[in-house]
Order: C-alpha cells, then sequence, then structure tokens
C-alpha cells in the first residue's frame, strides 16, 4: 500500500504548476495579447470604501497571498517584452 502525506502532495503539486508557468515562452503575438488581457495590471481586489468623499476603510491587496502570484506577473511581463522588444508594439494599452 502506498501511503503518501496530503500537504506534501499539494506543495509538489504546486511546485510543478509553478515551474510550467515559469517555463512558458511566448512567441505568438496572439496569445501574448490574450494574456495581457487577463492578466489584470494591478490586484483586481484593492479598494476603497468612500462614504461623504472620506474613506471609511481600505481593502488592501490581496494578490500577493495568491501561491502562483509571482509566476502569473512573471508571465504577463514576458508578454509584454515580447510584444515590445519582438514585435515592436506599443504596450500603453496594457499598463
Amino acid at each position: 500500500m502506498i501511503s503518501f502525506n496530503s500537504r506534501s502532495f499539494k506543495l509538489n503539486l504546486l511546485n510543478l504548476i509553478r515551474q510550467r508557468l515559469e517555463s512558458i515562452e511566448i512567441r505568438n503575438p496572439n496569445l501574448a495579447h490574450s494574456l495581457c488581457k487577463i492578466i489584470p495590471a494591478r490586484c483586481p481586489f484593492e479598494r476603497e470604501v468612500k462614504l461623504f468623499q472620506r474613506t471609511i476603510f481600505r481593502i488592501p491587496p490581496l494578490c500577493k497571498l495568491n501561491p502562483l502570484y509571482e509566476q502569473v506577473v512573471s508571465l504577463r511581463f514576458k508578454c509584454l517584452c515580447y510584444l515590445a522588444d519582438e514585435c515592436g508594439e506599443n504596450i500603453t494599452v496594457y499598463c
């Protein structure tokens, strides 16, 4: 009987996904455009709740709690670099 530690399995799976995301090479402008549209430039969860022009409370960016945050941001950066350097496109629409 094979026994495995559930936590160890999850960490190995997470590391595998990280490696896959880091190994993606961008060579297609359509893919690069699509990924730049899908991956936001800043955390979409960050908010300021205001009442009568006064800030009641602020919700901090929660994206950094995502275990794949660095890899996803890196993938977006690769896409932007590809579009700017290889394709010579203006990437300010994604900033």
